[in-house]
């Protein structure tokens, strides 16, 4: 459930009943898509670059930057006879660059996943991994800015289920794969290190890099992400029961957990429910209404049993002192719920891609807030994908306005750890943190955070192993989004001069390095103390 759906098409034209599309049922659900095409959303990749039948529609606006709309060249040939398997089975361990090898029947692959992006058909593929073959994985482009903004030709993120074909089929004990093309992130280690940090406090999705090989070509680094589901939530708290609901991202911000009503359509429209019952609603907006309308001085007492206080203040201290450009404090939307079997809320991070960076810099824009024109997600171009990918639907049609009068200014490295205190739409912090104890506590937790999580002494040494594991292979990536100076200049361990900052560039690819951003933004929650005005 949520407000963006797929379009159906596998029961359609799955003549053999099996559950997915063979070569020639996806051929004739193809040709159904091209006589009946998705509405035209008028938004489509830099430069006009090829586009399917789905989200997007053909063409699309005049080049945003230079790098972003050239042909890539291909990536050299590779098979699976010239890789070492690797010698961990730790399917996201930090000192593995683990090659993926797909293979697909059709040679059109691309155009095929392009064809089904926005639909609930997967495209089957053979996938090889260290010397062992997993016939029957589902792939699908996935995303949205990070679809809808790079062209055809150019490496986009992939959706690998393993359990297409074969129910049981799993790799290394996963059966899905996150595979992301970093969009936005020229360091390619944004979520790779804010769950580094994460894991230490709260439950949050491993993150690592691996290589992509399609069709005996290289298609360089990816950044795999752990999927959130019932093998994440046995994982991290020992049991797959619960549900579970995943939080799109947006930019309106209107996911924030705020109490919207009794119509369970309201927030049906806000959260998509993966697994959960009509309990587990009712439970959910009972949260909602229970942050919202109690008095301050009984919130504590009344929230405790439905939601895990002291994980969600990790939660909210992560995310506003790493800066999360997609997180809760600016966008309140991308994240996942858990409700586990006792009852209680979990916060997850979703989105870790666009943190370690200024606020009011890049990924922070649009009207309200920060400023405007910014080239990440919540920039303009964000906002028009959003609002295209529901176009004219009843989901569009009934959203709150757009407006974000309370949405937070960026401040740089000295974002407030207090933004946002006046935001209804965010209670988890104008509610939750306007208890003393608990604003309290979460302020521990942000400098508890700045100095371990933050210390260059402990973080370096984690990027400089990435740096090692993986700059040649950046260096030969030709899809990826970003070039390797930026790799090389965000990565650096040396300290960088305040006025050599910026990565000036193409679309959506400025940053600071990791240690300029590290250092200061610790030294600046070491000495943050409370200002008065911050709680009112």
């Amino acid at each position: 459930m949520g407000a963006q759906e797929d379009r159906k098409l596998v029961d359609q034209f799955d003549k053999d009943s099996n559950g997915w599309l063979g070569k020639e049922e996806r051929a004739t659900a193809r040709e159904f898509l091209k006589q009946n095409p998705a509405p035209q959303r008028g938004f489509g990749p830099p430069g006009g670059g090829r586009r399917g039948p789905g989200p997007g529609g053909p063409g699309g606006p005049p080049p945003f930057g230079e790098e972003e709309t050239k042909t890539p060249e291909p990536g050299a040939k590779i098979s699976p006879a010239d890789v070492t398997p690797a010698g961990s089975s730790d399917l996201y361990a930090a000192d593995t660059l683990r090659t993926l090898f797909l293979d697909f029947e059709n040679e059109d692959w691309e155009a095929e996943l392009e064809a089904f992006h926005g639909t609930d058909v997967e495209v089957p593929a053979t996938l090889t991994v260290d010397g062992k073959t997993y016939p029957g994985v589902g792939i699908h482009f996935r995303g949205m800015s990070s679809y809808m903004m790079v062209r055809a030709g150019q490496k986009r993120s992939l959706n690998v289920s393993l359990d297409l074909t074969e129910k049981k089929q799993r790799l290394n004990g996963y059966k899905t794969l996150n595979l992301l093309n970093s969009h936005g992130d020229g360091s390619f280690l944004s979520a790779v290190l804010y769950s580094h940090i994460a894991r230490k406090y709260i439950p949050a999705p491993k993150v690592n890099l691996v290589r992509v090989v399609i069709n005996g070509e290289n298609w360089g680094v990816y950044v795999s992400q752990q999927q959130f589901n019932k093998d994440f939530i046995q994982e991290n708290f020992r049991t797959s029961k619960g549900a579970r609901w995943k939080v799109r991202g947006s930019p309106n911000g209107q996911s924030g957990l705020d109490y919207v009503g009794d119509d369970l359509a309201e927030y049906k429209r806000r959260y998509e429910m993966k697994d959960g019952t009509e309990e587990d609603w009712q439970a959910l907006i009972k949260l909602c209404k229970t942050l919202s309308e109690t008095p301050a001085d009984q919130l504590e007492a009344a929230v405790a049993p439905l939601l895990d206080i002291d994980s969600t203040l990790w939660f909210l201290a992560l995310d506003c002192g790493l800066i999360n450009g997609d997180g809760y404090w600016i966008r309140a939307s991308d994240y996942s719920l858990y409700r586990d079997k006792e009852g209680k809320f979990h916060l997850i991070p979703g989105d870790m891609n666009e943190a370690f960076r200024a606020a009011g810099g890049p990924g922070f824009g649009g009207r309200g807030f920060g400023r405007p024109g910014g080239r990440g997600p919540d920039g303009p171009q964000e906002r028009r994908g959003e609002d295209q990918a529901t176009a004219g639907s009843p989901e569009r049609d009934a959203r709150p306005p757009t407006a974000m009068p309370n949405m937070p200014k960026g401040d740089g490295l000295k974002l407030d750890p207090l933004t946002g205190m006046d935001d209804a739409k965010k209670p988890l912090r104008s509610k939750l943190l306007a208890v003393p104890a608990l604003r309290e506590r979460y302020l521990a937790k942000v400098k508890a955070l700045a100095e371990d999580g933050l210390d260059w002494a402990k973080l370096g040494p984690v990027v400089a192993q990435y740096r090692e594991l993986a700059s040649k292979e950046i260096a030969a990536d030709t899809r990826k989004l970003s070039n390797s100076e930026d790799f090389e200049k965000l990565t650096t361990d040396k300290p960088v001069e305040e006025k050599e900052e910026a990565t000036p560039r193409g679309f959506g690819h400025e940053g600071m390095p990791i240690r300029s951003f590290a250092d200061q933004r610790r030294a600046y929650l070491l000495s943050y103390e409370e200002k008065p005005e911050a709680t009112h």
